[in-house]
């Protein structure tokens, strides 16, 4: 039981890194991301 609770919040750890990470280096704003005039929307 204690090695499925580590993993369940050494996963959750690793979620919300990734998330972070994501958010501040990979999104974009809007008005960015549709000034590409090959964009499909």
């Amino acid at each position: 039981m204690r090695a499925f609770t580590i993993a369940c919040l050494f996963a959750a750890i690793v979620g919300l890194g990734a998330a972070a990470i994501l958010e501040s280096f990979v999104q974009e704003s809007a008005t960015t991301a549709f000034a590409e005039p090959s964009a499909r929307v």
